[in-house]
């Protein structure tokens, strides 16, 4: 099933020649209206006339988010104020907040991208929608509704929060499709187990798992416990959920080309990569009119492949990223990324996927500390094959990261829970 079939499954050559006139249109309309770009394009000596196809791309500057910050709030908007229906920020846990604007043509290509990735997973108005991720300022819930909207789907806003009401929720109200961040979802699956809930008692078809890194482990894991998981990606500051999305396929997210042009670059020298090399991935907004960003570089690491679908689209696909180049630890010269423990862990099976990755300094070298749930009977086990199962999981996570680590298993429910994105990782060099 297709929203926009014209679009999803467009010819490369089609697509090119689209996306070139809409590339066009929107570098004037960001030089003649942001001064802030206008002046970083002056800069290096660019104009909007020098961008005519997707291959001058590289000619234009790199956006970071701390321009984006520097901008604050509205400094990068390319529309009046009275022109911007809606507001949406990033949770600014690490600085200013990013604040991205909205036009009411901006909040229907957004519902357009969302609805693209229900209908590919035989969503129709029949269906009701789930909505577990948070309502606010994130996009998350947005995102999903405004797509669930275009299709004529019945919403169920449920939010975050109070996860045994959600279980009934999801039994009484018949709920078809879920979505909320992959981690929210195995703890919706183990409340419903410790209420004596089945998954034949509920109606869940398939879920849109977003807003975290998670692993191929993790999605059997949901599949076993809860519904059909499917990835979808996005970032507030390029629309939010929906950028781009998994078709039953599940070997990729189809990137929506015709709104946003996507390149892969070295994160160190921010050369332009082959499709089919990993880099940081960096887009273009092409249709949006109130925050339309040039090159942004998200800081997620992924893999570009243009390849036939199974699902008849054409749109290039990403890889699930492997991490962002700014949440991947560097430990005794070592780049490590909490998915990679994360695939040791769930590969074992007596684990539970819940798990904190603790980084310290001691005596000017780093040490690295993994805290894993195990389950009840295993837990209750004797102390010696408890020591025996953290030396494997030691081992394993020796032979891929060439690290050592120590691994305490503890009880279960120890590990705090999180209705949005979970923390998987506590540095505390950064605090010292």
């Amino acid at each position: 099933m297709y929203w926009q079939k014209e679009f999803e499954c467009i010819s490369v050559d089609e697509l090119r020649t689209l996306q070139n006139e809409r590339l066009q249109k929107t570098v004037a309309h960001v030089y003649e209206n942001v001064k802030y770009e206008r002046d970083k394009m002056k800069e290096i000596g660019i104009e909007a006339g020098d961008i005519k196809t997707y291959e001058d791309l590289y000619k234009l500057p790199l956006l970071t988010k701390q321009d984006l910050r520097e901008t604050y709030p509205y400094g990068l908007f390319a529309v009046p104020n009275d022109k911007v229906v809606e507001l949406h920020a990033s949770s600014g846990t690490t600085g200013k907040q990013i604040v991205a604007g909205y036009t009411q043509k901006d909040i229907k290509i957004w519902g357009d991208c969302f609805a693209r990735a229900l209908t590919s997973l035989g969503a129709t108005k029949d269906d009701y929608m789930h909505v577990s991720y948070g309502y606010g300022l994130f996009t998350g819930g947005f995102g999903a509704h405004y797509g669930a909207q275009q299709i004529g789907m019945t919403i169920i806003p449920v939010s975050t929060g109070n996860t045994q009401r959600q279980v009934n929720i999801i039994k009484d109200f018949g709920s078809t499709f879920i979505c909320c961040t992959p981690s929210y979802a195995l703890f919706i699956a183990e409340t419903m187990k410790e209420m004596g809930v089945t998954k034949s008692d509920i109606k869940l078809k398939a879920g849109l798992f977003g807003a975290e890194p998670w692993t191929e482990e993790m999605r059997k894991e949901i599949e076993e416990k809860l519904c059909k998981a499917y990835d979808i990606y996005g970032l507030t500051e390029i629309i939010g959920p929906g950028v781009s999305f998994e078709c039953m396929e599940q070997t990729g997210m189809h990137i929506n080309e015709d709104h946003f042009l996507v390149e892969t670059i070295d994160p160190d020298t921010g050369k332009v990569l082959p499709e089919g090399e990993q880099g940081e991935l960096v887009f273009t907004c092409i249709t949006k009119e109130a925050f339309p960003l040039l090159r942004y570089r998200t800081r997620d690491i992924g893999i570009l492949k243009r390849e036939k679908c199974s699902c008849g689209r054409t749109l290039v696909k990403m890889l699930k990223p492997m991490g962002r180049s700014d949440d991947m630890l560097i430990i005794r010269g070592v780049n490590v990324f909490p998915s990679q423990i994360e695939s040791v862990l769930l590969n074992l099976g007596n684990t539970n996927p819940h798990y904190q990755i603790i980084v310290d300094r001691v005596n000017n070298t780093d040490t690295l500390d993994v805290n894993v749930e195990i389950s009840t009977e295993i837990f209750s086990d004797v102390v010696s094959s408890l020591e025996d199962q953290e030396k494997k999981i030691s081992s394993q996570i020796f032979s891929i990261l060439g690290i050592s680590a120590k691994i305490h298993l503890v009880e279960p429910k120890t590990i705090p829970r999180s209705e949005g994105k979970a923390v998987r990782v506590i540095d505390k060099r950064k605090l010292h």
